[in-house]
């Protein structure tokens, strides 16, 4: 995830889990910092992304807020399928081949 750019939209952060926005949270405040110390140091080139990054922050942290208010969902790992008794009995198969 890109933070600062337009690739960073409410429906690709729904399905990041809760942990990994807070790191991102925390990365794009990392980021903030070091903009605004470029800002002030008279460094930074480009003064839009501190309103991109800003932006960013704020649609993290409203995903955060909807997901805790139960407004938006919140993103679900993957669960493994349960294997069916057909898919049981080939890897069964396949083991007892690779013994012998």
């Amino acid at each position: 995830m890109a933070i600062g750019s337009k690739n960073l939209m409410p429906i690709e952060l729904d399905k990041i889990e809760d942990s990994v926005l807070i790191e991102e949270l925390k990365k794009a405040k990392e980021e903030l910092f070091n903009l605004r110390f470029q800002s002030a140091t008279g460094q930074l080139e480009s003064h839009g992304r501190l309103r991109a990054v800003k932006r960013d922050i704020s649609r993290i942290y409203t995903i955060i807020r909807e997901r805790e208010l139960g407004i938006r969902a919140a993103a679900v790992a993957p669960a493994a399928k349960p294997a069916t008794k057909a898919k049981k009995a080939e890897a069964a198969e396949a083991a007892a081949t690779e013994e012998a």
